[in-house]
This record gives C-alpha cells, sequence and structure tokens, in this order.
C-alpha cells in the first residue's frame, strides 16, 4: 500500500501542474483586467507604478512561474506603503490580492475558520445523520420509514439551498425569532452565554448544509447496502448461525461502505470550499464569500489562489479514498 500511496502522490505532481497552468491561463487570460477599474484621473506614472507592484506587466508565463512558485516558497515580507494605504511585497515574493492590497494567503487564513466552523459542522452532521437512515431504510426496505427517508431525501437534495435559506430565515427567523437571520463573523466565545450565540447563529445554516448533505449520502449508503443485502455471503453467514447484527454491521456494512467512502471524501474538499451560496444567504464571511467578492472585484490572485486550492484538495482526498478502499475490503490488493 506504501508503494501504490507513493506512485499515486509522484504522478499526482504533473496533474496539478496541468491544472495549476490550465487555471491560471483561464483566469489570466479572461477577459476584463484590474486595470480597468482605476480612475482616468490618475497619472500615467502613478498608473504604472500601480501595475508594477501588481505585477500585470510581466509576460504571462513569468507571472505563472512567480505565482506558482508562492506556494512552496515564501520569503521575508517586505511591506512598503504605496497610495491609498495599500502594501506591496518587494520582488513579488508573496502572492498580493488585488482587491485587499494583501497577502492572499493572510485573507484565506482569516475566513478558513469561519468556513470550517459552519461548513465543516454542516459536513460532519449530514454524515452522521445519513449512515444511520441509509443502513436502516436498507434494511427495512420498503417499510414506513424507508418511505419517509426517500420522501426527506428527495426533497431535501432536489430543492435548492439558496431557497431552503431563505424559508429556512422566513419561518425561524422573522416569524419565530428563534435564531438570528445573519451570522456575526465579529463575534469571540469566550463565556458560555457567547457560545449559546455561537450555536444559535451556526442552527440555520448548519441544518440547510446537513438536510442537503444527508440527503445525497443516505442514498448512497441505501443503494449500496440493497447491493450487499441480496449477496450469497450474507446468507452464507447467516446460515453459519450469526447473528443478525453481526451479518449487517460487521460484513454488509464495510463492504457498502466503499461507494459511501468516495461520496464522503470528494465532499470534504467541499468545506473548504465553503458553501457559496449559503454563505452569502446567511452572510457568513467565509472562502466561499471570498471567491465570490474575488470574481466581482476581478481579483485574479485570490480567484486563481482559491481555484488551486481547491484542486490539490480533490486530488488529495480522492488518495484518501482510495487507500481506504483497501481497509474496508481486504479483496483489494494494491500490487
Amino acid at each position: 500500500m506504501l508503494t501504490y500511496a507513493l506512485r499515486r502522490l509522484l504522478l499526482a505532481i504533473p496533474t496539478l501542474l496541468l491544472i495549476s497552468l490550465v487555471i491560471f491561463l483561464l483566469v489570466d487570460l479572461a477577459p476584463g483586467s484590474p486595470m480597468s477599474e482605476i480612475p482616468l484621473t490618475v497619472p500615467p506614472e502613478v498608473r504604472l507604478k500601480m501595475i508594477a507592484a501588481m505585477g500585470a506587466d510581466q509576460p504571462v508565463f513569468v507571472r505563472y512561474v512567480l505565482w506558482l512558485r508562492q506556494f512552496f516558497w515564501v520569503e521575508p515580507m517586505h511591506q512598503v506603503d504605496l497610495l491609498f494605504g495599500s502594501h506591496i511585497v518587494e520582488g513579488q515574493q508573496r502572492i498580493i490580492s488585488y482587491q485587499t492590497r494583501g497577502p492572499v494567503f493572510t485573507v484565506i487564513g482569516e475566513r478558513i475558520p469561519q468556513t470550517l466552523t459552519v461548513i465543516g459542522t454542516a459536513y460532519l452532521v449530514g454524515v452522521l445523520i445519513a449512515v444511520p437512515i441509509g443502513i436502516y431504510s436498507a434494511y427495512r426496505q420498503y417499510s414506513w420509514f424507508d418511505q419517509l427517508g426517500t420522501f426527506i431525501a428527495m426533497l431535501g437534495y432536489s430543492v435548492p439551498t439558496f431557497f431552503t435559506g431563505v424559508l429556512m430565515i422566513v419561518i425561524f427567523a422573522i416569524k419565530l425569532h428563534w435564531f438570528p437571520s445573519i451570522y456575526n463573523t465579529s463575534l469571540k466565545v469566550t463565556d458560555w452565554a457567547s457560545l449559546l450565540a455561537q450555536i444559535r447563529q451556526m442552527a440555520l445554516p448548519v441544518l440547510v448544509l446537513s438536510l442537503f448533505n444527508a440527503a445525497e449520502i443516505s442514498r448512497y449508503t441505501r443503494s449500496s447496502m440493497l447491493e450487499n443485502l441480496g449477496q450469497d455471503y450474507v446468507r452464507t453467514a447467516r446460515a453459519k448461525g450469526m447473528g443478525e447484527g453481526t451479518v449487517v454491521l460487521k460484513h454488509v456494512l464495510r463492504n457498502s461502505l466503499i461507494p459511501v467512502v468516495t461520496v464522503i471524501a470528494l465532499g470534504i474538499p467541499g468545506i473548504f470550499g465553503g458553501a457559496i451560496i449559503t454563505e452569502n444567504v446567511f452572510k457568513v464571511n467565509g472562502i466561499g464569500a471570498a471567491l465570490i467578492g474575488a470574481i466581482h472585484a476581478n481579483d485574479l490572485p485570490m480567484v486563481q489562489t482559491l481555484t488551486f486550492i481547491f484542486a490539490v484538495l480533490i486530488v488529495v482526498f480522492n488518495l484518501i479514498a482510495d487507500i481506504l478502499y483497501g481497509v474496508l475490503d481486504p479483496r483489494i490488493r494494491y500490487d
């Protein structure tokens, strides 16, 4: 397995390099430029300084190499005041956001805790709800529980999150006044009162996203369980006198989790990417909101960096899912 993992990691290097090149060219060569937002009253010499500060005066290939270099090599930053209090970095030693005039990774570091708190909690709750529901729905196929679970899953997966989010705000925030409609990103948890306030403001976005995630994962779990419950090894295990709990939870569930692990692993990068629609509905100042803001402001370094980070996470968690296959199913070999 170690050899397989190392081989996959080596293959991931050219894959990520190709992805990075495609991302950089698609974003960099797209119509529009951050220079178009500079007022025409700015003197030409100042405009040239601003272009040089952003590194936009370099050829495309040079900008790509400098941009890619920042992911692997960061030198000490020398900040220099230039115009309206912005900061540039000598020698392009760090990726600078056109929008915030600061290092891109500083912005990401400030936004990622909000995203992980809300989106991560929602995903964890969705998985913890979906897997047991999928298992029991398959074991009690066509029962009232299975029918109800199928209906809720279809409803949760087919209704878009922006509609569900607005509906939750209308019912629980405006009508019942149970929860706030806007997420307060400045809230710091220091005591029990602030912890309760944090839980209350997380309730609606977590409910919306966990319902959406649980709907998808529970359907995969149920389908995989049904496929394995009819296999010969299940009948053999029952004929040997094994308990029903042992047959279902030890044998059937272990083999059924392989496609479920794939869905869960591929969904984890979405936690770091943030839920763009839900974050905007509830005003969560996370990575998804940062990406939307960067697109609106034509902040190319921010868009390129976030997109490439998502690509890296997808490749990494694909590898993790492949390795978990061998742990769940001993029949899988990596020779």
